[in-house]
């Protein structure tokens, strides 16, 4: 057997992938350009991790379920100014989660807190962090699709295992009196043990219609907001301001439309 088919079959009980495609292109380039034993296997090894943690990212952000690819890089804070750059950067460092914190975003449709909850979420995934994004309808149907199947425990776990639970859209549709504790659940099994951060079109006062219930609505908060973050966007919808430099709307139009 010649060398590079025994090299290819090293390669691949390996698992490498990436050095197999650069191997003759470096072993090329060091022959030529003198490059020592060590600098040429230094440079394959880090191109071999580079591509190995490309691909860890890759499907840990599938397997994360994020509805798009924003980053923070891309938040127009300007457009927002009632959101603190500095007080964002400072949840991009992920401290909130070291400590098994809440955080939650309220304000109107379209001003970014979805883009907020993904942005941190793909931080949180570069720093090798699980991460499970659902919206709370969604959420609410595959409890009470669980329940139904008497998989609702195991569903419940299967939740619980991510280090970071992104809850979408809380508030767009009040919940009937099972999803409510279904949901009351899961808040509570998470409680002090891993981070969630979670987004809703409803101030806090609004909660017990979302819920249908006032106490358990105090219940859920109690537990929610003992240790956590709020952040308080007010300003206009991001798809507004867009529909206006089109020039499909009006002023008037674009403040009933918000």
């Amino acid at each position: 057997m010649i060398l590079t088919e025994r090299l290819q079959e090293i390669f691949q009980q390996l698992g490498w992938v990436r050095i197999p495609e650069i191997l003759h292109q470096h072993a090329e380039e060091a022959a030529r350009d003198n490059i020592s034993y060590l600098e040429f296997l230094d440079k394959l090894l880090q191109e071999e991790l580079s591509a190995k943690h490309d691909r860890y990212l890759k499907t840990r952000t599938r397997l994360a379920r994020l509805p798009y690819h924003k980053t923070l890089a891309q938040f127009d804070f300007e457009f927002q100014p009632s959101v603190d750059e500095r007080r964002i950067r400072d949840l991009a460092t992920l401290r909130f989660m070291e400590h098994q914190e809440n955080l939650v975003l309220l304000g109107p449709p379209g001003v970014g807190k979805t883009h907020l909850a993904v942005a941190l979420a793909l931080e949180a995934i570069t720093k090798r962090y699980t991460v499970y994004f659902i919206t709370a309808h969604d959420l609410v149907q595959a409890l009470q699709q669980a329940y139904k199947t008497n998989t609702l425990q195991q569903k419940i776990r299967n939740l619980l295992k991510s280090d970071l639970l992104i809850i979408d859209e809380i508030g767009y549709r009040k919940m009937e009196e099972e999803a409510a504790h279904f949901f009351f659940q899961i808040i509570s099994e998470r409680y002090e043990k891993g981070s969630i951060i979670l987004t809703s079109n409803k101030s806090f006062g609004s909660w017990g219609e979302i819920f249908g219930d006032t106490v358990l609505a105090t219940a859920i908060l109690d537990r929610l907001l003992h240790h956590s973050v709020t952040i308080n966007i007010k300003g206009e919808s991001y798809r507004i301001k867009e529909k206006k430099k089109a020039g499909f709307f009006k002023p008037d139009q674009a403040a009933e439309e918000n």
